[in-house]
């Protein structure tokens, strides 16, 4: 089995939960490829008592199939599959009755769970009476599910309003690599990439396991791409719809919720949504906005003043892989081959990173605190645009603290060390200014400048008060 890089505080959680003195019922949530399987058989390895996985689409025969095959895995061959989920748990019960040894401890792993919850299969109200009835008495069990449908996992197990209501002990939302997990990956599978060449397949692959696991050490970045999406036969040219479909049963309405924040990178109310998809602003609009932001493709921040929430908030898109399909693949039909390579210093494609950039800054907000010495001190942070400014007046991130001071951040992706003239300073203060007068704070305000390739200083550098660089990123 490969080794498994990062992930040392998800390991750390798992293994609590199976240390723990009570029985355990894990929920284990995030986006399709983000590597929830091989996190749980890594950790648990020849620990499991028992594991199951279900069929994408399969049929109820299908997934009683599953059960029975794996109950003859685990030592005990059925005769025949069960007739309904009450009988498989029945069964799986007694089975690990026979399992129970002194100061051992039983771990149960059900994988892809929604995958069972087939039409009228009845699969919810069975798991929840075999948790009710036998499950939670036992203080050497560990039930751990998972799935990559997290809208669904979100509504059926962790809050489930039937049998399984508050029954879910412990719940992990796994997220994508860091930058610092991302060159840990590629480190330890002999790639020989600098840190700029590893920024960039952020961009794009945004920290997804097993998107990088496609990537081939012998081949540059931008060979790699082209492979991927732009040749004949990509391997991912089509990603992107599969895992719409995986995630959601209706999945047209979340992408055009997607395509609507690629296109407003600063982010969108959601009474701006509303009214560029022609939706009222409740009901079935707040579910998909809910969905977006627990799949980890939207992320929902405050505006200055106001405690968050989502009829106030600013959502924006945090996809890199999405932002990069949308921008490369679905806007620009190509048949070159060799797009990518072919691109590689023009205009279009300089923008995409400076703007992805600023999305690579949201997503490590940690490290970008920890540079500037306030990371222990309460912050909110949000990306800013002028409501009343007749021009486009915005600030790329703007951290604002508890100890009475704002940081004002100006991000730059640059591939040398980024130089700002008389022109963009005087547009630096203008922002500063716009901010001050239309928020009404008494915060003392630091303009931060957060660059891929550090800061160039002179005359016009002045009124910088802290510096990030791509190396503050790429810390734990």
């Amino acid at each position: 089995m490969r080794e498994l890089i990062g992930r040392k505080l998800e390991i750390e959680e798992l293994e609590r939960y199976v240390a723990s003195d009570k029985a355990e019922f894990v929920a284990i949530y995030g986006r399709r490829r983000i590597g929830k399987t091989f996190l749980v058989n890594n950790v648990f390895r020849d620990r499991l008592s028992f594991s199951m996985t279900g069929i994408i689409d399969g049929t109820f025969e299908e997934q009683m199939h599953v059960f029975a095959d794996a109950m003859s895995i685990y030592g005990k061959p059925l005769e025949k599959s069960p007739k309904n989920w009450l009988e498989a748990f029945s069964i799986l019960r007694d089975f690990l009755i026979q399992q129970k040894k002194p100061k051992s401890h039983r771990i149960v792993f059900i994988d892809e769970l929604p995958c069972f919850d087939t039409q009228r299969s009845g699969f919810v109200r069975a798991l929840g009476y075999f948790w009710n009835s036998w499950a939670s008495q036992q203080d050497d069990l560990t039930l751990i599910v998972c799935g990559s449908a997290t809208s669904w996992m979100v509504s059926k197990i962790i809050d489930n309003h039937g049998g399984l209501h508050n029954r879910i002990t412990q719940e992990m939302h796994l997220q994508p690599f860091s930058l610092a997990e991302t060159e840990n990956y590629f480190s330890a599978n002999g790639f020989s990439w600098g840190r700029n060449s590893i920024l960039q397949a952020y961009m794009v692959f945004g920290g997804v396991p097993y998107y990088m696991s496609l990537l081939r050490k012998d081949m540059s970045l931008a060979k790699n791409i082209d492979r991927m999406f732009f040749a004949q036969d990509a391997i991912l040219k089509y990603e992107y719809d599969r895992l719409f479909q995986t995630l959601f049963n209706s999945p047209e309405p979340y992408k055009h919720i997607v395509k609507l924040l690629s296109e407003n990178k600063s982010g969108l109310t959601r009474k701006e949504l509303s009214e560029k998809l022609g939706m009222k602003t409740g009901g079935n609009l707040t579910t998909l906005l809910q969905n977006l932001v627990r799949c980890d493709f939207v992320r929902l921040y405050n505006v200055k003043g106001k405690k968050i929430k989502s009829s106030s908030g600013i959502y924006q898109i945090k996809d890199f892989f999405s932002l990069f399909h949308i921008t490369f693949i679905q806007q620009k039909v190509t048949t070159n081959e060799h797009f990518w390579s072919d691109h590689i210093d023009t205009p279009a494609q300089n923008t995409w990173y400076g703007l992805t950039f600023e999305q690579v800054c949201m997503a490590h907000i940690p490290q970008i605190k920890k540079a500037l010495g306030i990371d222990r001190i309460n912050t909110e942070y949000y990306s800013w645009r002028s409501r009343k400014y007749s021009e486009n007046v915005q600030i790329d991130l703007v951290i604002e603290r508890s100890d009475g001071n704002t940081n004002i951040c100006e991000i730059k992706y640059s591939k040398s060390e980024y130089s700002i003239d008389a022109e963009e300073e005087k547009r630096l203060n203008k922002r500063i200014d716009v901010y001050k007068s239309e928020t009404k704070t008494d915060n003392g305000l630091q303009l931060t400048m957060i660059t891929s390739a550090g800061l160039k200083h002179n005359s016009h550098s002045d009124g910088v008060s802290a510096e990030v660089t791509l190396d503050h990123l790429f810390s734990e």
